[in-house]
């Protein structure tokens, strides 16, 4: 134990896939909120600490194989309804065929639904991905599941949006910290989970190993200059 504190504590607070940003709050009223009322683990408030919790920063860490499930979860339903708060679309799908193989049509709606919401432009969204949100969905009773962020045509590549592979969601009625405590508890290694507390969503994306936790304070800005598309890209709006 005295170890993996030791490593967690030792981890760089920097950029990673999640794209967050530096920063995080002062205040000792801040300091209640995270410690006591988010449900973090010893480990995590260690973390949090040791970092001083400076406004707008994140506080990321591996997860220790360990923690993570020795195999992977159960296949959920397939059903999954899923609403874009950028375009106000939805798609309610099985993503399944009869026979168990992924539905091409329903994959293909849930790419419309995943569009970037500044270039307009569709990508393939990574299928592991969309079987995670299913089984979100099938835990939460079948509440639709809302989309902030899906796939993202932008400057910096590394994000795992840029690769289909990441998204920032929310339920209606559903405290984020229940999503984020379930979605971790179906990874099985290549998963990274991140809890967005003054924004109130949950990012999830697959990965190469190892997975990934963090928390960022920042209040999010979708128009920062590395989400924006790349320089010289025109959107062209569909003609009628």
């Amino acid at each position: 134990m005295l170890r993996l504190m030791l490593m967690l504590l030792a981890v760089t607070v920097g950029t990673q896939t999640a794209g967050a940003s530096p920063g995080a709050p002062k205040s000792s009223t801040s300091k209640n909120r995270v410690s006591k009322s988010a449900g973090l683990s010893r480990a995590e408030r260690s973390l949090i600490k040791s970092r001083g919790k400076h406004k707008g920063r994140m506080v990321g860490w591996p997860v220790p194989e360990k923690d993570l499930l020795p195999e992977p979860p159960a296949r959920p339903s397939g059903k999954l309804h899923i609403y874009s708060l950028s375009y106000k679309d939805d798609a309610e799908v099985n993503i399944y065929n009869e026979d168990g193989s992924f539905n091409v049509k329903a994959l293909a709606e849930i790419n419309h639904i995943f569009k970037c919401r500044r270039s307009g432009l569709e990508h393939d969204i990574d299928p592991r991905l969309i079987t995670i949100l299913s089984q979100i969905y099938d835990h939460f009773g079948g509440k639709r599941i809302e989309l902030l962020s899906g796939y993202r045509f932008q400057r910096r590549t590394t994000s795992n949006h840029f690769h289909g592979a990441a998204a920032d969601i929310r339920i209606a009625g559903i405290d984020p910290r229940q999503i984020r405590s379930y979605a971790e508890s179906l990874d099985a290694g290549g998963m990274g989970v991140g809890w967005y507390p003054k924004v109130g969503f949950i990012h999830v994306d697959v990965r190469e190993p190892p997975s990934y936790r963090w928390i960022d304070y920042s209040k999010s800005n979708p128009d920062a200059r590395d989400r924006k598309p790349p320089r010289g890209f025109k959107r062209r709006d569909p003609q009628s």
